[in-house]
């Protein structure tokens, strides 16, 4: 009897230390989401400040020739002392993030939700209302790099906005905007 008791307390221990595992691994792994989710964030944002000081302190907001080699050498600078993060082509990527996306407040809530491969897909869209709307999409979905450059690629933005037209045409069904 003693033997069966014994057996009791050990598979309650074990059901006890099993809930626990459980509970710690899930703390575990929303900690690192979390910190990831933060570097991301601050990676963004870091991209933004450097894309806007370049923009409004070197270029003036404008495609001047004499700063694109102010760029050019600034890149080089810094792809030296911190990688590739900081080549010409990605800083460039930075000014039009910030030329873009002017509104800190706007990037702040972006770079929450969207990581640097995101923001890239959107810079190419020709609207802005097109680059808010995708944005949205992944923000909403959840959507991963290739679900975004998928849904770009069928145009979905664009099919939206035809139906959101006939919709308008035919009823009087309010519009959101994205």
């Amino acid at each position: 009897m003693a033997g069966k008791k014994a057996i009791i307390a050990k598979n309650t221990n074990n059901v006890s230390e099993n809930a626990l595992f459980a509970e710690l691994s899930s703390l575990i792994e929303k900690s690192k989401q979390r910190a990831v989710s933060q570097v991301k964030s601050t990676l963004n944002l870091l991209y933004w400040q450097i894309g806007k000081r370049i923009n409004d302190e070197i270029l003036n907001n404008k495609r001047a020739e004499y700063g694109s080699q102010i760029v050019a050498n600034l890149a080089e600078k810094l792809t030296g002392k911190y990688g590739r993060s900081f080549e010409l082509r990605n800083l460039r990527r930075m000014i039009q993030f910030a030329g873009d996306f002017p509104d800190k407040k706007i990037v702040s809530t972006l770079s929450t939700h969207l990581n640097w491969s995101h923001i890239i897909e959107l810079l190419p869209l020709q609207s802005a209302e097109s680059k808010f709307f995708y944005a949205n999409e992944v923000r909403e979905q959840g959507f991963g790099v290739r679900e975004l450059r998928k849904s770009i690629a069928t145009k979905t933005f664009e099919r939206t906005q035809i139906a959101n037209i006939k919709i308008s045409g035919k009823s009087k069904i309010p519009l959101g905007t994205f």
